[in-house]
């Protein structure tokens, strides 16, 4: 069949699903943003989106889906031209809905199937929102907020065939009538890349080495703000680094901002969560390693002796899961979807997402008897191997999005 996938960050979520889908003889092609530059082994086209100002007086709560749906012309317009000068049309389209890419695309080929990956709903309850009363205070304006940021979500399923979620959770915050649409299978991982490694070394910025079986605290995350949890790791970090004399702390992620909003007269919230607790921390200890090359992250949670992972009830990172992969002891927030993974004692440990002394507390034990979680390091490898190698769920992915492909006459 002809395929073709739409993300702005191509290949974002399809980074294993489209490979493998022009390996087994679909004509699979691409369409993204022009200033992403990824690397892609399938051909990528690009469409040049120029977002027009918009005044937030006027468009109000409207302002988000104002914005994605002008990216959304952008990108029909191009698939439009596509159409008339190529001739090209796709039998399934699967696309990213989180930017409203997909909104108009059935106008242009509504006799193709429309998937969506479905990864989020905005709600103004029970999610996200509110949940963190320091950066995000609970307020009816940010209800009202929420559901306008949902608008372009559900306008993008109800057009579409199907949507495709990653966790049971995320799923679950689309309204009962769009939920009853989406099939949930985890994108996977690599469990052969990501495994345990007891050669593992990390070279920090220093030059110094650190080698699998060494005192090793980590966190990960693309950047480093509050919707991960980052401002209750760094406030738990003064007592550790104190009861733990020989601890190694190596912090993984940018000083951008991916979820929420950037702190005022900040670019991010990196050194603003540092400033509170720098003079409490000995800094030779704390290794900012910024943005680092897969190889390098794989490493790093092979060498983990104890990996704190947070996260406000939001979409659930690769990374933690890619940890447990690697046989490390996550140490994860007690929230949707963490819980949806991880249980407490088995395959890992949670404490509240708020509880700094929680969290000192339990990372403190984790690095000094590491040997008391060698059954759940065992028992979160196989979590990685049992529920969420790929080589399990993209063969479910492939079925799935063939399953509205032309039917083969016998």
């Amino acid at each position: 069949m002809k395929l073709l996938f739409v993300h702005q960050n191509f290949p974002g979520q399809y980074l294993y699903l489209a490979p493998e889908m022009k390996k087994r003889g679909h004509e699979c092609i691409a369409l993204t943003d022009f200033a992403n530059t990824r690397d892609s082994s399938i051909p990528v086209l690009k469409y040049k989106h120029e977002a027009p100002k918009v005044d937030p007086a006027v468009t109000r709560l409207g302002r988000n889906y104002t914005q994605m749906s002008d990216r959304g012309v952008t990108v029909a317009r191009a698939c439009m031209q596509l159409r008339q000068t190529k001739g090209y049309v796709p039998d399934v389209i699967f696309g990213h809905s989180g930017w409203g890419e997909t909104l108009f695309l059935k106008e242009v080929w509504p006799e193709a199937k429309l998937l969506i990956y479905a990864e989020f709903y905005y709600k103004g309850r029970g999610a996200d929102v509110g949940f963190d009363p320091e950066f995000n205070p609970p307020n009816f304006d940010q209800v009202m907020i929420a559901q306008g940021r949902a608008g372009h979500l559900g306008q993008s399923l109800l057009h579409a065939d199907a949507g495709l979620a990653p966790t049971e959770w995320q799923a679950s915050t689309f309204p009962p009538k769009l939920r009853e649409m989406i099939k949930v299978i985890h994108d996977g991982v690599n469990t052969d890349v990501m495994a345990p490694n007891p050669q593992a070394q990390v070279t920090l910025p220093d030059g110094r080495i650190l080698h699998a079986g060494d005192e090793v605290l980590t966190f990960v995350n693309r950047n480093l703000e509050p919707y991960r949890g980052y401002h209750t790791f760094m406030r738990a970090l003064p007592e550790v680094m104190a009861a733990r004399p020989n601890a190694q702390v190596v912090i993984v992620g940018g000083d951008e901002v991916s979820y929420g909003s950037a702190p005022k007269d900040r670019k991010g919230w990196k050194e603003l969560i540092l400033s509170e607790v720098a003079d409490k921390l000995d800094m030779n200890r704390v290794h900012f390693m910024g943005k680092v090359p897969y190889d390098q992250f794989v490493a790093i949670m092979q060498i983990s002796r104890a990996h704190a992972y947070l996260t406000y009830p939001f979409v659930l990172s690769w990374s933690m899961i890619e940890a447990m992969s690697a046989g490390a002891h996550v140490v994860g927030s007690s929230t949707a979807p963490v819980t949806e993974v991880i249980r407490d004692g088995v395959n890992g440990s949670l404490v509240d997402f708020f509880d700094v002394k929680g969290w000192s507390a339990k990372l403190i034990h984790a690095l000094a008897e590491p040997e008391a979680y060698d059954a759940i390091r065992i028992a979160a490898r196989r979590t990685a191997l049992e529920r969420y190698d790929q080589r399990i769920l993209l063969p479910q992915m492939i079925d799935w999005v063939e399953s509205f492909g032309p039917k083969t006459a016998l």
